[in-house]
């Protein structure tokens, strides 16, 4: 209660309505599997350097495009048998089918060292940079120095070997030293003032009336190298006032007086991949500056998040001109090396592990990160069917039924048949599973393969496809044109030339009533999902959109009235969830997702003395039973026909 202690108006601010529950998103997808390239967890601990976690969340993407930017394109990926990239696969025929959202969990089987940590060497293409030394080298032979840096890829795979690097050096022409504030008669005169530099910038100081040098000699493209005893690092005495640090020493000196040249250095590097070329200008060689290269290009929390590369500067940390002198030497495009798929994919990669709740720093992989998105409501993995043993595939397909099956997943998945199955083989297939949270699309599909360079001499090659993807985005199109309720089927599949199998009528009366959902073709109507039905044996669960409609009311009314928690426990709680409920279902009525002419054949909701016993309020329960009466699929569409003559009665 409010405290009313002094005299005076009070005004307070109350709700007289029930609170409202907003529906969730349906139509967002979740895949774990192999990508070319792409944020995945991992720990490495570089040579003589601290831990370095990267702990990345699955990834969110919104449109092919941003895909290909993230995780590559669809190229090859994989250590096993079967290379064919799946998961992009996938991704290209969700968003090519209508969907909008996508999160991407990347699966990446690293390879092992000795210590069982990590093999830098067999997962991380690399490019180890050395200041190269001054003179001849010595005779005999020194041991071979620590490189001065090593640029790594971000993350693993192969596709690390096709990013190169380019270092330019860029030289400022104005003269950074400004006159310096009049002195007191009598007192020294006072240094120079540098104009617009933060501390641990690097400069490159003239002497007399040299002139300053472009970055890139015109005649030969290659970077004018600056004189290791001319730079200097911009620092500060501890009282306000600029120094310069001779980096060879460490010895600080006072600024030059106003007259004297100099040029702030800064490095553009270009890092690119295929047609992607990433630009970093202005980049600063001292390490603690905010445009510092080792900042800018770091491994975690880079200031680009899709950057391709990150500078290990922890083997030997290398003053700023050894630095400089070893990033000169990348002055034309240099390719990165080293870099492999790791092992073979299993269905234990796949299914991944849940977060280490005793370890900050190690994150969930495969479809356990998936559980922790809570938006996701469907759900693959497109790399089952490369596993060559049918034990594999099998334990691919229950961890996702698992995955869906989870309190509070609230998900359907979808699972792909292996390749090139007969009528048979499928139905065998099929026989292994049953649940009401899967559904399981047969043949595949052919589409024109976009990886293939056109030959107008040749017949465009051709490219065999799971469902899951194409399936996927009909989820997504359906839901967002039509709502949740409806079944997704009866709907064009776009980008495909045909089936692989062709399944006719009679075929699919073989199909239909063991859960296969068909992939069929009509003459004048497309390529269409002729299917609806759950891999379950139940026949109250027998249709996936009843299933989705479902799940799609338990997560709405459990996000929604969360609110409920802890509050007094009381008739005027009951009342408010009973209205905020029957608000709710009352729109999903409206909407043709019930069945019923008037709410009440709808649905009911209850929520007083007659669902709580005593020994559930004093437990601190509160129990709300809902009904509701969901609308099922015109599967089987009957029409009657019979001869009658004028003069004869209807039957």
């Amino acid at each position: 209660m409010p405290e009313y202690l002094t005299p005076g108006v009070y005004l307070e601010e109350t709700s007289f309505r029930s609170k409202s529950i907003e529906g969730v998103a349906t139509s967002t997808f979740g895949v774990a599997g192999l990508t070319r390239y792409g944020p995945t967890p991992y720990d490495i601990t570089p040579p003589g350097s601290a831990r370095l976690p990267m702990t990345p969340q699955p990834t969110l993407v919104t449109s092919f495009t941003e895909f290909e930017r993230a995780f590559g394109g669809l190229g090859d990926v994989g250590a096993g048998a079967d290379q064919r990239n799946y998961l992009a696969f996938a991704a290209r025929a969700f968003f090519g089918n209508g969907g909008r959202r996508l999160y991407v969990s990347r699966v990446f089987p690293f390879t092992q060292d000795a210590n069982n940590l990590i093999d830098l060497t067999a997962n991380f293409a690399t490019l180890p940079l050395t200041a190269p030394a001054a003179g001849p080298p010595p005779v005999p032979p020194a041991p071979a120095a620590p490189p001065a840096a090593v640029w790594r890829a971000r993350w693993p795979g192969i596709a690390g070997n096709e990013f190169s690097i380019k270092v330019s050096l860029q030289r400022s022409k104005n003269v950074l030293i400004g006159a310096a504030p009049a002195a007191a008669p009598g007192a020294p005169a006072k240094p120079g003032v540098l104009q617009g530099l933060g501390l641990d910038a690097v400069i490159e100081m003239y002497a007399g009336d040299a002139k300053i040098p472009p970055g890139t000699d015109p005649k030969t493209g290659k970077p004018n190298a600056p004189t290791a005893g001319n730079l200097r690092i911009v620092g500060s005495d501890g009282k306000g006032n600029q120094t310069l640090i001779d980096p060879a020493t460490g010895a600080p000196t006072p600024v030059p007086s106003a007259g004297a040249l100099a040029s702030h250095l800064t490095v553009t590097v270009t890092v690119s991949w295929g047609r992607r070329i990433d630009v970093y200008p202005g980049l600063e060689l001292g390490t603690t500056h905010p445009r510092s290269i080792a900042k800018v290009l770091q491994a975690a929390d880079p200031t680009d998040e899709s950057s391709l590369v990150w500078l290990d500067l922890s083997s030997a940390p290398p003053s700023p001109a050894d630095l400089l002198t070893a990033l000169l030497t990348l002055n034309q495009p240099t390719y990165l090396a080293g870099g492999t798929e790791g092992v073979a994919l299993s269905a234990d990669d796949v299914k991944g592990e849940k977060a280490d709740p005793d370890d900050v720093n190690k994150a969930a992989t495969g479809l356990e990160a998936l559980l922790e998105v809570e938006d996701i409501a469907i759900v693959a993995s497109p790399n089952a069917v490369s596993f060559s043993s049918e034990g594999e595939r099998k334990t691919a397909v229950d961890d996702l039924i698992a995955h869906c099956e989870a309190p509070h997943a609230y998900r359907i998945g979808i699972i792909d048949p292996p390749e090139n199955q007969s009528l048979s083989e499928v139905r065998t297939f099929r026989s292994q599973f049953d649940s009401t949270y899967a559904a399981l699309y047969y043949p595949w599909l052919e589409i024109v393969d976009p990886t293939v360079k056109v030959d107008p001499s040749a017949a465009p090659a051709r490219l065999a496809l799971p469902p899951s993807g194409f399936t996927a985005g009909i989820y997504a199109r359906t839901d967002v044109q039509r709502g949740v309720h409806k079944a997704p089927a009866n709907e064009v599949i776009l980008g495909i030339t045909k089936f692989v199998q062709n399944v006719t009528y009679d075929r699919q009366a073989v199909l239909n009533p063991e859960g296969i959902n068909a992939l069929r073709f009509f003459e004048g109507r497309a390529n269409r999902v002729w299917g609806a039905r759950t891999v379950s044996s139940d026949p109250e669960w027998k249709y996936v959109n009843v299933r989705r409609l479902f799940i799609y009311l338990e997560h709405s009314i459990d996000k929604s009235t969360q609110w409920a928690v802890f509050e007094p426990n009381n008739e005027r709680l009951w009342a408010s969830i009973r209205q905020s409920i029957e608000d709710f279902l009352l729109v999903v009525w409206r909407t043709g997702a019930l069945m019923g002419t008037k709410p009440e054949e709808a649905f009911f909701v209850r929520c007083d003395r007659t669902t709580m016993a005593q020994n559930d309020l004093d437990n601190g329960r509160l129990i709300c039973l809902i009904g509701v009466a969901p609308t099922y699929p015109a599967e089987f569409v009957i029409f009657r026909i019979g001869q009658w003559t004028a003069d004869a009665q209807q039957a």
